[in-house]
């Protein structure tokens, strides 16, 4: 099968649910930032965001989507969520308690539905592209149709 035939677990939901949106590949050997992904698609960093999830104080675990060329802010994420105080979870937990490993994590098709925050300035774009769920793979998604498969708020929750 060629890989632009391949179908991530994100791409079926959102065909599952009849919402549009724009496959991208790219070598997944070669990108290894988030900026390097948005180079390697010829894309906006802007526009280009990356999936982050943390564990708070509470140790209820959250999902923050940030564009990639930005650095989470731990307390305005924290306040956005309403928590004390939060951190990044470990990489090597993120397989098992999303399904997804680092660099492939989408907040669509997570094993449990965590509680997610977009960053604000997913809304000055007509839709935002992240992963797919796959090294390699990445969506473009409309904030709109996005809603129609995660619950999520907006708020400012990078670094100035």
């Amino acid at each position: 099968m060629a890989k632009n035939d391949m179908k991530t677990n994100v791409m079926r939901i959102l065909d599952g649910k009849k919402i549009k949106y724009n496959a991208y590949t790219y070598d997944g050997e070669v990108a290894i930032s988030g900026t390097e992904v948005a180079a390697a698609l010829g894309q906006n960093p802007k526009q280009v965001f990356k999936t982050l999830v943390t564990v708070g104080k509470s140790n209820n675990h959250y999902v923050f989507v940030v564009p990639v060329e930005c650095e989470l802010n731990l307390k305005k994420a924290a306040k956005a969520v309403g928590e004390k105080s939060i951190e990044m979870i470990k990489q090597k937990e993120l397989l098992g308690l999303t399904g997804y490993i680092h660099g492939g994590c989408s907040p669509i098709g997570m094993k449990k539905f965590f509680t997610t925050t977009i960053h604000e300035t997913a809304k000055e774009f007509e839709n935002i592209i992240f992963s797919a769920g796959k090294i390699g793979y990445q969506v473009q998604v409309s904030l709109d149709d996005l809603k129609k498969v995660i619950r999520f708020e907006l708020a400012d929750i990078v670094e100035d």
